[in-house]
């Protein structure tokens, strides 16, 4: 992939801006296409770029990635040879609200992204699917073998645009893979529905994080850095001529139940505050287990995740302590 271009969908967002700096570093050009956005109060929430300081280093344009006539203006004027296809509604309660509003970003946004890609004849394709998409199986870890069979909103329109980006490599040509993370967390998430930002900030802050389970359900995890290694690995795969067609599950190996991630939270962070249950099994509407194999991904590329979960937490408070306007505002109880 040296200097190669780089379109990236969504790379103002979590994930996709520590993948801009990866990319960056590696010494690429990095074109970022994202949706206009209303202004924020919050100092955090205006850019993932502007928070880890790349904001100047990355060539941004603005458009609704669900309409061809601008989406294909933007791929005439960044001639990317790799797509990195991650913009989309990823907020789950906003799809159980607004379903008809998250089929049509998360779906109709994808088709036309791809399309634009086939037209252009884009080297590589990695299109950002979700574990979710899986929805819940009784066997475990999902391997990409396993049937989508999702019940929400959310997971509903991730497996669509999934299968559909994956039918452009057998019926077009088109050299895409899908990913299928584990829950990715890091410093610069400002979506405070997600366990860690919130219980790091609340553990920074000195209150009381608060859990809305029992703890026990489990997750998979992958930190933030171990996430942009893997899509890395995923376009140079697709670029070697291998990978296309294909889905890709990332995770950390082994997962963690809600209450032992937060109390590695509040340990790590030494504030001397406990987490508060007010939660009774698991929360309505959420998968009790969750877990992915990531053995497709290490046997044909050699990735596996560096950051232990200590490791990774330990890296995503220090992120937050050194950058308090980006925590989660304070809360009344």
């Amino acid at each position: 992939m040296a200097d190669s271009r780089i379109l990236i969908t969504g790379g103002r967002g979590f994930i996709a801006s520590w993948l801009v700096q990866a990319l960056l570093d590696a010494g690429h050009q990095v074109v970022s296409f994202d949706r206009e956005s209303p202004g924020n109060s919050h100092p955090g929430r205006s850019s993932g770029l502007a928070l880890l300081g790349i904001e100047d280093d990355v060539e941004e344009v603005r458009g609704d990635l669900r309409d061809p006539d601008a989406v294909g203006a933007i791929f005439d004027r960044a001639r990317p040879d790799v797509v990195y296809h991650l913009a989309a509604q990823t907020i789950v309660g906003t799809a159980v609200e607004s379903p008809a509003e998250t089929f049509d970003v998360n779906v109709r946004g994808t088709w036309t992204i791809l399309e634009a890609a086939r037209e252009h004849g884009v080297s590589a394709l990695v299109f950002a699917s979700s574990d979710k998409a899986y929805g819940a199986h009784d066997e475990l870890p999902y391997t990409e073998s396993f049937a989508l069979q999702p019940t929400a909103p959310y997971e509903a329109s991730k497996a669509a645009a999934d299968l559909i980006a994956r039918s452009y490599w057998d019926s077009f040509g088109l050299p895409v893979a899908v990913t299928r993370f584990a829950n990715v967390y890091g410093g610069g998430d400002i979506n405070f529905s997600r366990l860690v930002p919130e219980t790091v900030s609340a553990a920074l802050d000195g209150r009381a994080p608060v859990l809305r389970s029992d703890g026990s359900p489990e997750r998979d995890v992958l930190y933030v850095e171990d996430a942009a290694d893997a899509y890395r690995a995923i376009a140079d795969a697709l670029l070697g001529g291998e990978g296309a067609g294909m889905a890709f599950n990332a995770g950390g190996e082994r997962p963690y139940t809600v209450l032992e991630i937060v109390e590695t939270i509040t340990r790590l962070a030494g504030t001397g505050v406990e987490p508060e249950i007010r939660g009774a099994g698991n929360p309505v509407g959420e998968i009790k287990r969750q877990y992915v194999d990531s053995t497709r991904l290490r046997e044909l590329t050699g990735w596996r995740p560096e950051f232990s979960l200590e490791d990774g937490l330990r890296r995503t408070i220090d992120w937050y302590r050194d950058h308090p306007d980006a925590r989660a505002p304070q809360r009344d109880s």
